[in-house]
């Protein structure tokens, strides 16, 4: 098995996401880059990424994973606004980051995982702060919607577990143990009598 280097760069200010790229902007040179967010975790029988890479393979551009989000939670997010539908592919003609409830122009949101061209990056550095006065990725890549390259989601196959809150990561822990051969009964009879248990309570 071959090694590989790992390089990382802080961020010294929460200045946002794209603020966060735009720091390793120097280790990413001049190739389309893959960001992964780790508080977005994907169960997928073929991971998430590699379905995007495949779907990118045909598309070229710029590419984000989207899912769809309940109406009433789509203020927090990013979210796309359609111009072509294709099933799990869609066309992008517009972006928004965490928009005012009731102006989402769809309730296809954003997940963590993105495919870029180095031009986003170059945007990043013109990209001036936006919603919750943080420099947004999505600004960035929004700035790529007209140009040659385009911007596209990709609805991936797989459950999405938001880890960014308690409740998603405990979620997150329950269905992973679940899913394991040598885990799941214990798991499970656990699980079980702490719902009756509550049951007897009620």
């Amino acid at each position: 098995m071959e090694s590989g280097a790992v390089a990382y760069v802080r961020q010294h200010k929460a200045k946002g996401l794209g603020h966060a790229v735009w720091c390793a902007r120097r280790l990413i040179g001049d190739e389309p880059v893959a960001v992964l967010l780790p508080d977005d975790v994907i169960a997928a029988e073929t991971p998430c990424l590699q379905q995007m890479v495949e779907a990118y393979e045909e598309t070229g551009g710029n590419m984000v994973a989207a899912m769809e989000v309940p109406v009433a939670k789509a203020s927090s997010y990013g979210i796309l606004d359609v111009k072509e539908d294709h099933g799990s592919m869609v066309s992008v003609k517009g972006m928004v980051e965490k928009p005012a409830e009731g102006t989402a122009p769809s309730n296809l949101a954003v997940i963590g995982r993105y495919i870029l061209s180095p031009n986003v990056l170059d945007n990043l550095d013109t990209t001036q702060a936006g919603a919750g006065g943080e420099i947004q990725l999505t600004d960035a890549i929004a700035k790529q919607i007209n140009s040659s390259e385009g911007v596209y989601g990709y609805r991936f196959r797989g459950q999405r577990f938001d880890c960014g809150s308690k409740a998603g990561f405990l979620q997150a822990t329950v269905s992973f143990g679940l899913a394991r051969d040598d885990l799941r009964d214990e798991l499970s009879q656990y699980l079980q009598e702490i719902a009756l248990t509550q049951q007897a309570a009620e």
